[in-house]
């Protein structure tokens, strides 16, 4: 199993931890051991389920106990897991998240299916190689999330979960069509700034959908009327209107300057206080909030600020918070890219699988 660093240290490399092994022996048979636990290799099973499925089991989880019971194992857990101690959080919604969090994987005893997960295809036109990022994500400490771009649409999908959100949901969802102009780095600290360019742009997305929904209305009422394609030259004039806008767009970024001063405005949240002081462009988003056990979830405006091709943040507008991505660079063997099609469908097996 590949875990994140300690929160927050997101440029940290990945943190490797055996889950069990196979001794190939003759005769074509095998032996499975479960490395779970602080007692030694010991008696498990692996069964494969269907195509890139398969699941492993347990057979000695006493190994897995510890001689000070529970509380022991939840004092090591935190220590291998958050590298600290319980009396460093002093927070107290934080502990208690942290301790849901140590009764829901602990539950399993290595028990557990394993499904594979392939990498995002990629595109020349993609703002930055897509791929997995490990983000800091306030008392939840560090997760991994999968970066893919949809046309006019960036997707951070939830590898890993927490009691709020869980694995398989779209954590974040970038408009690529409406990149944001920050104010100047004097402004940019006043959060009331930066709060009201983000609701311009999200009441302007909602006057575009609302104009697109009315036309489209329209059109389906002259062709009934009709009864021939006579919206077609008006379709025509909006996907070359929408071409021409795309065209600008992407000359506007061209002529932008290759980086922006940036610093989060007052008020805003980091679990970590060393990102990058320079941006290269910055797009309005959503990301999606809920509370424990996935209750009431609702998406939030926001602003993806990208700092280079390895690393960009996220700023919760409701939550005043900021979160920090970076590329996880651990080299995955036999990591396949799907078609665009293909990788649709296993986003949505992804979030089936976790609901």
């Amino acid at each position: 199993m590949y875990l994140p660093p300690h929160d927050p240290h997101v440029d940290d490399p990945m943190r490797f931890k055996p889950l069990f092994r196979i001794h190939l022996m003759e005769r074509k048979c095998a032996t499975v051991e479960c490395m779970y636990g602080h007692k030694g290799p010991h008696n498990g099973h692996i069964q494969i389920v269907k195509k890139d499925e398969f699941s492993t089991k347990c057979n000695q989880t006493d190994h897995h106990r510890m001689s000070g019971g529970r509380q022991e194992e939840f004092r090591t857990w935190l220590r291998e897991e958050w590298g600290r101690t319980l009396e460093d959080i002093f927070h107290e919604h934080m502990q208690e998240l942290i301790l849901m969090k140590f009764i829901y994987t602990s539950q399993y005893d290595n028990c557990l299916t394993y499904r594979r997960i392939y990498l995002p295809p990629s595109s020349p036109d993609d703002l930055i190689k897509p791929g997995l990022f490990k983000g800091t994500y306030g008392s939840h400490g560090l997760e991994i999330v999968m970066l893919s771009f949809h046309g006019k649409k960036a997707k951070g999908t939830k590898i890993t979960g927490d009691p709020n959100i869980p694995a398989g949901q779209q954590t974040v969802e970038i408009d690529l069509a409406h990149p944001l102009q920050l104010p100047d780095i004097e402004n940019l600290h006043d959060f009331s700034e930066l709060s009201r360019i983000v609701l311009e742009v999200q009441e302007q997305i909602r006057r575009e959908e609302q104009e697109k929904e009315h036309q489209q209305e329209e059109d389906d009422h002259s062709q009934q009327a009709a009864c021939q394609p006579a919206a077609k030259p008006g379709g025509g004039e909006g996907a070359e209107g929408e071409e021409t806008a795309a065209g600008a767009e992407g000359e506007t970024q061209d002529k932008a300057p290759a980086s922006h001063p940036f610093v989060l405005p007052m008020g805003v949240i980091s679990r970590n206080e060393d990102y990058p002081r320079t941006c290269r462009i910055c797009f309005y988003g959503t990301g999606l909030i809920a509370g424990h056990g996935f209750t009431s979830p609702e998406r939030t405006p926001g602003v993806f600020v990208l700092f280079d091709d390895d690393r960009f943040g996220f700023i919760w507008l409701e939550l005043k918070s900021f979160s920090l991505y970076c590329r996880i660079k651990v080299s995955f063997q036999n990591a396949e890219a799907p078609s665009r099609e293909a990788f649709d469908e296993m986003l949505k097996n992804i979030q089936s699988l976790a609901t």
